[in-house]
């Protein structure tokens, strides 16, 4: 055999490798976008289910009672008082879960705007501390942890943080009747460290266990949950939008642990460091 047709053998060869090669990439790449079509297809589902249930529970109730009111079906005082209330209470309910999806909407369509601007963290977090405390029940405790100086600042946008951390303390409030919300904060690679933790109830247990996939993927839509609504699908959108990191671990009967850190440019006043 003459080297020409060993040379040829060998092009075809090659050329028949990376015929098999392109293939294989092409398949993988449509099996993947396939994967992610159907998932994206769960997902849309399990949301609009999520969203329909929040949207039509508090709806039947106000008009269930307000057509009771309409029918003159009930005249004790009492009773027309606690249906009035009813009707209040689940209007608020609605109007909070409107307002979460537009919210969710905004920055899930890139219409979230960030502004930096330097602060106090430890005044910053000491506000969100008594705002939680003030919708905190009797039982329950808010308390701030930091290792920093009480002169540290950072460079935050503030309208973000103040919707973070209130879905983060909202979450913790709605899950704990008695006990404790810890707010820790630090410096760490970088950033700002904040964790939210609490001695609640702790999140179901299929919740649990689906949260880790969910806030590391693109299931945002889905972290829906029937007492804080949509507020950890929010504060991933935020977290996500300012280049940051969502972690939770929670233990039912336990409590919940969520972890955020996002790139921050800090100052400590008091020790003259730039960090």
């Amino acid at each position: 055999m003459s080297w020409q047709s060993i040379i040829f053998i060998l092009v075809l060869v090659l050329f028949a490798i990376c015929l098999f090669l392109v293939q294989h990439y092409y398949h993988v790449r449509l099996r993947n976008e396939i994967g992610r079509a159907q998932r994206s297809e769960r997902i849309k589902t399990v949301f609009m289910a999520n969203v329909s249930h929040a949207l039509r529970t508090p709806l039947n109730a106000i008009i269930t009672d307000s057509q009771k009111l309409l029918d003159n079906e009930e005249s004790d005082p009492k009773k027309l008082k606690a249906m009035m209330a009813t009707i209040n209470q689940n209007g608020k309910q609605l109007l909070y879960f409107i307002s979460q999806l537009l919210e969710l909407s905004s920055f899930d369509s890139n219409m979230a705007t960030f502004t930096l601007i330097e602060v106090n963290l430890a005044e910053l977090i000491a506000s969100y501390r008594r705002e939680a405390q003030r919708d905190a029940g009797a039982n329950v405790q808010v308390v701030v942890r930091s290792p920093l100086s009480p002169h540290a600042k950072g460079m935050v946008d503030t309208n973000l943080m103040y919707q973070l951390m209130t879905h983060l303390l909202h979450n913790a409030l709605a899950h704990t009747q008695e006990g404790t919300i810890t707010i820790d904060y630090d410096y760490a690679d970088n950033g700002l460290k904040i964790e939210v933790i609490d001695t609640g109830d702790g999140e179901p247990q299929d919740f649990k266990s689906n949260f880790s996939t969910l806030i590391q993927g693109n299931d945002s839509l889905a972290l829906f949950n029937q007492r804080s609504g949509l507020g950890l699908s929010i504060c991933k959108s935020i977290v996500e939008g300012l280049h940051g990191t969502i972690e939770l671990k929670s233990e039912k009967g336990k409590g919940t642990h969520v972890t955020v850190w996002i790139p921050c440019k800090m100052r400590d006043m008091k020790k003259g460091l730039v960090k």
